[in-house]
Formats: C-alpha cells, sequence, structure tokens
C-alpha cells in the first residue's frame, strides 16, 4: 500500500475510502474499468480532459491500493492493460450509487435532461439498492441512517 498524502486522525472509514478513490480522476478511471478492461488511452480518451501524465499517476495509486492491476504483455511496441482487482469490483456499488446522484443532482438541481445511462453495459449491473437511487432514503428524524455492514 503507498503511503497516504491524509494523515488519518479520525479513524473514519469515510475519510479511508476517500483516500483510496477520491480525487477527479480516480473515480472515472474506476468507474470506466467497470466495463472491463482497458489500454491506457482508451482510458485518456474516455477523460480527454485528463492529462497523461495525471492519468498515469491515478492508476499507479490505485494500483498501489491493490484496487487495479497492470498487465504488461511482452511484445513490440508495449501493450499494457489496466482491471480491477476483485478487490476493486467491490467498488461496482458504490460507483453506480454515485453516478445515480450524479444524474438526479443534473435533473433535480441544475434543471438539464436526463441522459442515458453511462456505460449503458453498467446498467445491467445495477443493484436493487441503487435502483431505489432516485428515492429518498432519510430518516423522518433527519439523521442517518445506520450502515448495515
Amino acid at each position: 500500500m503507498r503511503p497516504k498524502r491524509l494523515d488519518s486522525r479520525s479513524d473514519c472509514a469515510v475519510e479511508t475510502t476517500l483516500s483510496v478513490i477520491g480525487g477527479l480522476w480516480k473515480p472515472l478511471i474506476l468507474f470506466h474499468l467497470l466495463t472491463g478492461k482497458k489500454r491506457f488511452m482508451e482510458l485518456a480518451r474516455l477523460m480527454p480532459n485528463a492529462t497523461q501524465r495525471m492519468l498515469t499517476l491515478q492508476l499507479r495509486e490505485l494500483e498501489a491500493d491493490g484496487v487495479v492491476a497492470r498487465h504488461v504483455f511482452a511484445e513490440v511496441p508495449p501493450k499494457v492493460e489496466y482491471t480491477l482487482t476483485d478487490f476493486g469490483q467491490t467498488l461496482a456499488p458504490i460507483l453506480g450509487t454515485l453516478r445515480d446522484w450524479g444524474e438526479r443532482y443534473r435533473v433535480e438541481r441544475q434543471g438539464l435532461p436526463p441522459r442515458p445511462p453511462c456505460p449503458p453495459a453498467l446498467a445491467a449491473r445495477r443493484t436493487p439498492a441503487s435502483a431505489n437511487a432516485g428515492r429518498s432514503t432519510a430518516p423522518v428524524s433527519g439523521r442517518p441512517a445506520e450502515i448495515a455492514t
């Protein structure tokens, strides 16, 4: 595991999660890898605003954290593919929920029209929990609901 910039003093699991998958590009990288292996330039084309240097750094951190696997093929020119590890696959429901929340925000808060699911192949992987993402599940008391472990 790579050394973290963030000195966790709160012992909060959310802080740990965000130190691994937080930032602008990591969730997008992970989201695109949910549909299967990708080469570096495929990821770069999917995220045109990310520089190649930033994409490389983020992929290295995700690899060091055991969330992404890098497969190098011994051929000329070199071929490298990135995939989610089994542990990285456990992020699928979280990323799906983030996608659903973002779509709800676009429609309800920004007044923008709904978009088709991105990527379409991920729509088939939706869990029952993410299917209810459009409905408010906040308890009446206003306090956060307990998270089942």
